[in-house]
């Protein structure tokens, strides 16, 4: 992503004009790790070995930047797991919509998270299907696999909820989804629908009539994902889906004469893989679609889940026959060499030291006659 950005960023901020949040994580993930976030100098306190490292971005597009990020959130959340089955639902939005999306993205995508919401506890407050307080974990989001502007939110959902007088309630489902989706798909577009009609008339926005007719004519689509058989299946999914992106480095194969081709899964036919090539400006251009809000929240808790709730959750646990244990918050160097295999602090020359912080820098590279100075103690002990 950091070539294609430094090679073609400045065609397309004349062609299609970044918004200055896009401008401005575009700029961070070219410099990602160079001197431009400045870095620091570390040594051997074996065989003297010099090594300079360039800070990361830490930007939340970055393809480089969420691995630690990633892993620190999943051992959060593990403290939170119920000995219950858990859901996947999804919610998405019509592409009708998209216009609104590129408009005015915060206020949509946070609609589409209430929207959601709402549908959920609405069933579960129903004593029909539950009767009881659930919780909720909600990721946005907004791309296909060919980086199309495709909104949608990943929901999972415990089977059950907390009562009234604090006891455990497991949903009166067949083990194969939450809630009737169908049933679902009609209140969450009501929902999604009000929500939208009280929006644009505070902004004095418009809805074409044929439009609106349309979205109400249309099967919004919820779809439920079978259950995870387990905790541990929950882990890794939020693994894969929290700190996500549009697209990641492994999936770009080739940049040159202007076109940038890139996999994707064809999930309309088999979800095969295939190679799309795009023209490095139209590849940028889709990839800022992505870019949301500056401090928009893209993962969210409600009910349950929330942080308001974290003591009744603890209670909760005790009485299903958890123990709540409260880990420290593991560093990222201890994430890296447990979860990522890669010792940070082993020196890459005698196997056997460990490398010790010698100097920071801030922006910009340190001087150069230390560059010329570790670059030859370097190549002469080689």
């Amino acid at each position: 992503m950091a070539t294609i950005i430094k090679d073609y960023k400045n065609t397309v901020e004349q062609k299609h004009v970044p918004l200055k949040y896009q401008h401005r994580v575009l700029n961070a993930i070219e410099h990602c790790r160079t001197a431009y976030f400045g870095g620091h100098v570390d040594k051997c306190n074996n065989c003297n070995h010099t090594r300079i490292s360039y800070n990361s971005c830490r930007n939340r597009h970055c393809p480089k930047c969420q691995s630690t990020n990633k892993e620190r959130w999943i051992q959060a959340r593990e403290q939170d797991l119920l000995p219950t089955t858990y859901f996947h639902v999804v919610f998405t939005i019509p592409q009708e919509l998209n216009v609104y999306c590129l408009n005015r993205p915060k206020e949509l995508y946070n609609i589409l998270f209430e929207a959601s919401k709402e549908t959920i506890e609405t069933f579960a407050a129903d004593h029909k299907h539950l009767g009881a307080q659930t919780g909720m974990i909600s990721v946005l989001h907004t791309w296909g696999q060919n980086l199309s502007l495709h909104p949608h939110v990943h929901m999972i959902v415990p089977g059950g909820g907390i009562t009234e007088s604090g006891h455990w309630k497991q949903a009166k489902c067949n083990g194969t989804f939450l809630f009737p989706i169908k049933a679902m798909s009609i209140v969450y577009k009501n929902k999604f629908m009000e929500k939208l009609k009280l929006f644009l008339e505070k902004h004095h926005i418009s809805l074409d009539v044929s439009l609106r007719r349309s979205l109400y004519n249309k099967n919004w689509v919820v779809y439920a994902k079978q259950p995870f058989l387990g905790p541990k299946q929950v882990i890794e999914y939020l693994g894969r889906y929290t700190h996500k992106i549009a697209i990641s480095n492994h999936r770009i194969k080739t940049i040159s004469d202007g076109k940038v081709s890139f996999t994707y899964k064809d999930y309309a036919h088999g979800s095969v893989n295939k190679l799309m090539i795009l023209d490095a400006q139209e590849f940028l251009r889709r990839f800022c679609l992505h870019i949301l809000p500056p401090q928009f929240v893209k993962m969210r808790h409600y009910g349950l889940l929330a942080s308001r709730n974290k003591q009744k959750l603890k209670m909760l646990q005790l009485k299903m026959g958890i123990i709540p244990v409260n880990k420290e918050i593991t560093s990222w160097k201890e994430i890296t060499k447990t979860k990522l295999n890669f010792d940070v602090d082993a020196c890459p020359c005698c196997k056997t030291g460990r490398m010790i912080r010698i100097m920071s820098f801030d922006a910009n590279a340190p001087p150069l006659d230390l560059i010329k100075k570790i670059a030859i103690q370097n190549r002469s002990k080689n």
